[in-house]
């Protein structure tokens, strides 16, 4: 989980494109409440996070239009 979150920051610089961010938010989103529905903490946490991150990069993309 560590080396996954560590990708994510690497990858700050760019934002990827509003649609992909859009997509990786939502798709993220619904693992977390599939995770939380089978109480596995993990990846809860870990999707949790992958929601924020999308999110966080659609925000600054469109920051930028």
């Amino acid at each position: 989980m560590l080396l996954i979150v560590a990708a994510w920051v690497a990858g700050l610089r760019e934002a990827p494109p509003p649609r992909l961010s859009l997509l990786y938010a939502a798709g993220s989103a619904l693992l977390t409440v599939h995770s939380v529905s089978i109480g596995d903490p993990v990846f809860t946490a870990l999707n949790a996070a992958a929601t924020l991150m999308a999110a966080a990069n659609l925000a600054r993309r469109l920051r930028k239009c």
